[in-house]
């Protein structure tokens, strides 16, 4: 099985198809600025759960916002879980700069 990945700015998301099918077996959607990406929501369609493709769409994001020079923001669940089990990539996560407190 081979995994694609493409992102789709227009469509503020990455698309994964699986074999080169046309139908997308699952997204990663983001919002992107000059410095950040955050991703917000991950879905994986159920005939291709458990098959890399949300593995496929995560490394991926993180290696277009490395080489971007872009910050990561984890808001997805899968995302954040995700960069927890690989700790290359973890160097990535944005760390807020304010030092304003309470």
């Amino acid at each position: 099985m081979t995994v694609e990945v493409s992102d789709v700015p227009e469509a503020k998301r990455y698309e994964a198809r699986v074999d080169g099918a046309s139908k997308v077996a699952g997204v990663a959607e983001y919002i992107r600025t000059t410095e950040l990406v955050a991703f917000v929501h991950t879905e994986v369609e159920t005939e291709h759960e458990g098959a890399g493709v949300g593995s496929a769409l995560v490394r991926t994001a993180l290696d277009e916002a490395r080489a971007a020079n872009l910050r990561v923001l984890a808001t997805c669940p899968f995302f954040a879980g995700w960069i927890s089990r690989h700790p290359e990539y973890q160097d990535l996560l944005y760390q807020s700069r304010s030092r304003v407190s309470d």
